[in-house]
């Protein structure tokens, strides 16, 4: 498995793509541990994503509060497109610790415009001084792509 770091050190790398108007971003203001739990199986179900699935709800809690954990949801029809979560780190770092697309919902236009959401609000941040982010092979084919094509540039990689 092929690991890629991407990092964008100023906002003004950012290339955004637009949000349709039928794409809906929500914050969750309310820290609700269970959500994003929720959220984390539904969109990583098929990418793989297992390390947190056998979390219980306490430790999704601390996980949320001990990251500083900040989550939006996409939806569409009041159905859920997608979601993504930026973890507010030390020194002005930021990580999009979780991002992507409802099964329903991908190859359909919405991934390059939640992703710049999630960076416009990572550097609506004014303690924002660099976003990261890390995908693999394991995740959709063009989410690598998605990265960049939004300013990101790899700084690090690494091959199990």
């Amino acid at each position: 498995m092929q690991t890629y770091y991407l990092e964008m050190l100023s906002e003004q790398a950012f290339t955004p793509s637009p949000i349709p108007a039928q794409l809906t971003i929500t914050e969750v203001e309310l820290a609700q541990p269970q959500f994003n739990q929720f959220l984390y199986a539904l969109v990583g179900k098929q990418w793989q994503w297992t390390d947190k699935l056998s979390f219980s709800t306490e430790q999704w809690r601390s996980h949320i509060e001990c990251n500083h954990i900040r989550t939006w949801v996409a939806y569409v029809q009041g159905a859920i497109a997608g979601y993504y979560e930026l973890s507010m780190q030390d020194n002005g770092n930021v990580e999009i610790a979780y991002f992507g697309l409802t099964p329903d919902f991908i190859g359909k236009g919405y991934g390059g415009a939640l992703l710049s959401h999630a960076i416009s609000a990572a550097w609506s941040l004014t303690t924002t001084k660099r976003l990261w982010v890390n995908t693999c092979d394991l995740d959709h084919p063009s989410a690598l792509k998605n990265y960049q094509s939004r300013g990101f540039s790899i700084y690090k990689t690494e091959v199990e």
